[in-house]
């Protein structure tokens, strides 16, 4: 297992690149899933668990790691997969970060880790249907064959075990502010529907008019597309939230492309992502966004937005 994970430590090198590793394992059926290994810290063997009382019932339990008490959440039932395998044994668990918060993934056998380009991750099927609990589907090579790898919506997994209150605390508001905010227009870019719902909600209580691209590369076309238009980018929206992995382009990239043409350069930024924090402040730097924030924090939503207006007014 470690031989298999020591390839985490270089990771870093391929954000921005807009490639990025999976970690692909298997569930107790004939299909492969996969998460982003940057999001993972370590996989280990089914530890000791102990049940709480009134807890979710996709959490089987907590279990000591490194000095903290985790939930330990069936990534099986999380999705919705029948239970028609009574064969099916729990090998490991993937410890991951989402959103400032760590928790373990029940799952079966680990395949391995491949490297890949955001370019060949694909949004899931619109035969799928709102409610599957996939964010993107990608092709793997092995043995001359091409088998499919579904990469889940952990997002949506926690926000159903998860709470997420999208209520503003209205000591944040600034009056004077808040109405200039009414009628403008913001673009949000995340793969994640969980995601841009979150937002949506906590901008609308303000007034704003909410724009969505489900990736990159449609966010980027178009901005240029406004842009080709004659429309002054910066006038049609007032910012842009853009989440940093999703299919065919990711938040750097796109961030990079934006800033590399000059009928748009000056747009602000904000990176909105479940990836940790220090390591996004420091590409935050390197592409040129404007602000970085960790996501289901509505206050700091309407904080960002808030700066941006009095940016944008004393301009």
């Amino acid at each position: 297992m470690s031989n298999l994970m020591s390839s985490i430590d270089q990771r870093t090198k391929l954000v921005g690149e807009n490639r990025l590793e999976l970690l692909m394992f298997k569930l107790g059926s004939r299909h492969t899933f996969a998460l982003n290994v940057f999001k993972v810290r370590e996989v280990i063997t089914v530890p000791a668990m102990n049940k709480m009382p009134g807890s979710h019932y996709h959490i089987v339990g907590v279990t000591n790691y490194r000095g903290k008490s985790i939930p330990i959440i069936d990534l099986r039932s999380s999705i919705q997969m029948t239970n028609n395998n009574t064969a099916y044994k729990p090998e490991n668990v993937i410890i991951t970060e989402y959103n400032r918060s760590v928790q373990g993934f029940l799952i079966g056998q680990i395949m391995n880790i491949v490297n890949t380009s955001w370019s060949d991750i694909q949004p899931p099927p619109s035969t799928a249907g709102k409610n599957n609990y996939l964010t993107a589907i990608t092709h793997y090579e092995q043995d001359g064959q091409s088998e499919l790898v579904e990469i889940i919506d952990v997002e949506k997994v926690l926000s159903e075990i998860v709470d997420y209150d999208t209520t503003i605390n209205e000591e944040l508001l600034d009056e004077d502010i808040a109405k200039h905010l009414v009628g403008k227009k913001i673009l949000v870019v995340d793969d994640s529907a969980t995601a841009r719902w979150q937002i949506r909600q906590t901008l609308t209580q303000l007034g704003l008019e909410i724009i969505e691209e489900k990736n990159g590369l449609r966010a980027l076309r178009r901005l240029q597309q406004w842009a080709d238009d004659g429309i002054k980018v910066t006038d049609e929206i007032l910012m842009m939230f853009t989440d940093a992995e999703m299919p065919e382009m990711d938040g750097y990239r796109l961030t990079a492309e934006v800033r590399e043409d000059p009928r748009m350069s000056n747009l602000f930024i904000a990176l909105n992502t479940s990836l940790s924090g220090s390591f996004n402040e420091a590409m935050v730097k390197k592409v040129g966004c404007n602000r970085f924030i960790s996501k289901f924090q509505p206050d700091l939503l309407v904080e960002v937005v808030q700066d941006r207006m009095r940016e944008a007014l004393s301009a």
